[in-house]
This record gives C-alpha cells, sequence and structure tokens, in this order.
C-alpha cells in the first residue's frame, strides 16, 4: 500500500549545483526502483540554500531538497537509511503527509458543517421601514423575557 510522504534533507553548502541534481536524480531513482513514485517537479524540489537554525555537523547553512512520494513504508526506511549513510546530506526528516491530509480534511468538513454568523445575511436598519426596524414583534420579546428568568424562581 503506497503512502504519501514529504522527504526533506539538506546537503551540504560545498557541493556544486551538478552534483546536487545528481543526488536528486539518484534518491528519486531509488523511490521509482522500489515502486513508488515522485509527485513534485524539479523546481519544486530545490528550495535553495539557506540558513541552519543551529550548527549541524560544523555547517551553518545548507541547500534544502523536498521531495513529495507516494511509496510503501518498506521503501521510505531503505531510502532513510541511504540518507543517512550518505556524506552530502548532513540533515534529513521524512513525515507521513496522508494522516496530516485527513486530520485537515477533518478539521474543513467540521468548519463547513457550522454556519458563521459573518456569512448570514445582514438585515440593513436604514433600508428597512422605520416601523419595521423599531418596533420587535412581541413574540419575539416574550421569548426573550422568559429566558432570561432564573429557574430557581420557580420553586
Amino acid at each position: 500500500m503506497n503512502r504519501s510522504y514529504e522527504i526533506m534533507f539538506i546537503v551540504r553548502p560545498d557541493v556544486e549545483e551538478p552534483e546536487i541534481d545528481k543526488l536528486i536524480d539518484t534518491v528519486s531513482g531509488y523511490v521509482t526502483e522500489g515502486g513508488g513514485t515522485v509527485k513534485n517537479s524539479r523546481a519544486d524540489q530545490k528550495m535553495g540554500r539557506r540558513r541552519l537554525a543551529y550548527t549541524v555537523k560544523k555547517f551553518n547553512d545548507g541547500f534544502y531538497i523536498l521531495l513529495v512520494v507516494d511509496a510503501p513504508a518498506a521503501l521510505i526506511t531503505e531510502l532513510e537509511r541511504r540518507l543517512r549513510v550518505s556524506e552530502q546530506v548532513i540533515k534529513f526528516i521524512t513525515v507521513r503527509m496522508d494522516e496530516e491530509d485527513k486530520r485537515v480534511a477533518k478539521i474543513k468538513a467540521h468548519r463547513d458543517a457550522h454556519v458563521k454568523r459573518s456569512t448570514l445575511p445582514q438585515v440593513n436598519a436604514e433600508a428597512a421601514p422605520a416601523s419595521v426596524a423599531a418596533a420587535p414583534e412581541p413574540e419575539t420579546a416574550a421569548v426573550a423575557v422568559e429566558a432570561a428568568e432564573p429557574v430557581a424562581a420557580e420553586v
């Protein structure tokens, strides 16, 4: 069963651009040989050279690479092993995205099920006739008074 993953790894800053392309092709090749697919394009994969939050293996910056992959879990385990032993990669992280997508979809469905008050049609008091806007309906006022009385008064 293929699942969706995001694999981000940081390449040493002293690695040249053609070597980074070769590394990306190699990792993408591992994915396709193992029965997975790489979903993002070459332009989306390279995030550029950025400063690291803390020093990693005596480096203060590195090239960030992001791969969005559909692959089985066994392939991801093997890919992580290969990234771990690669001298060019100084740090990597793999995140399973299908669970995240389910969580986001659930939150969206919950938000869509509840109607926001700001989206309800508003009655414009200036446009309405003065008699309708000034005098509330008697039934509504009676319900409001009953709701305002405490329950303990009945006892």
